[in-house]
Parts: C-alpha cells; sequence; structure tokens
C-alpha cells in the first residue's frame, strides 16, 4: 500500500546565502583582527558565529516538517515529534508588524506550540496548511 507524504523544509539557496554570509563574515572578522582593530574584529566574529548557527540549524533540521496521513512529524533540536492528528491542532495565524502582515503556520499538541513561518518552511504556511487539511482529511 502506498502511503503518500509530504515535507517542507528551508529552501537550499537560502542555507546557501546563509553559509556564504558565515564565510564572508568569519574572513572580515580576521582581517579585521590583522588591522588591529579589535572591536571590529569581535562584531565581525560575532556576526560570522550568528550565521554559521543559523545556517547549521537549517541544515541539520532538514526536512523541517512532514505530514501524511498518519500524522505530522516536526524536526526540533531535541529530536524528531510526531505528532498523530487526532490529539493536533493546526491553524494559521496572520500577524501584523511594521505595517506588514505575515502568516504563520501554529501546531499544537497539548502543550507544544510549534510556530512555523515561510522560512522554515521553505513554502507559504497557506499552501503548507492546504496540504496538511488534505492529509488529515
Amino acid at each position: 500500500m502506498d502511503n503518500p507524504s509530504a515535507s517542507w523544509s528551508p529552501k537550499p539557496a537560502l542555507l546557501v546565502i546563509g553559509w556564504l554570509l558565515a564565510a564572508v563574515t568569519a574572513t572580515a572578522a580576521v582581517f579585521t583582527g590583522l588591522a588591529g582593530d579589535r572591536g571590529g574584529m569581535v562584531l565581525f566574529g560575532v556576526g560570522a558565529l550568528l550565521f554559521a548557527a543559523l545556517s547549521a540549524y537549517g541544515t541539520v533540521l532538514r526536512p523541517k516538517l512532514t505530514a501524511n496521513a498518519e500524522g505530522i512529524a516536526v524536526r526540533t533540536l531535541s529530536g524528531t515529534q510526531r505528532l498523530a492528528w487526532t490529539q493536533t491542532r493546526v491553524r494559521l495565524v496572520r500577524t501584523r508588524r511594521l505595517g506588514r502582515e505575515t502568516p504563520t503556520l501554529e501546531i499544537e499538541h497539548g502543550d507544544l506550540l510549534l510556530v512555523l513561518g515561510w522560512i522554515e518552511l521553505g513554502a507559504d504556511p497557506h499552501d503548507v496548511l492546504d496540504v496538511l487539511g488534505a492529509f488529515r482529511a
């Protein structure tokens, strides 16, 4: 029997850009350190660590969300959490910030609340919600 599934994760191009920014800021930290600018070296070093940490997070936790007829699986730093449809509530929330409306996907399972945006999903949360609704039905 065929068990179709769908998965979502950050776009590979976004991760490549993150890793490139980490390399560029690390190089800038080295050059500013060699030039004697300790403050600039620290700032570029912190930026490089931040870009590397965010890129590693997006790279290691692929795919972020997987769904099939049985339920969904979400990868987090503490491991993969499998959530059955019967105990899971999924909804789309629109938040207005700085004059711009941003949709996010909220997944509730008991005390667990996961909020996923287009960066984590690599797709529009509206589209993801439609696919999740089809699997749930």
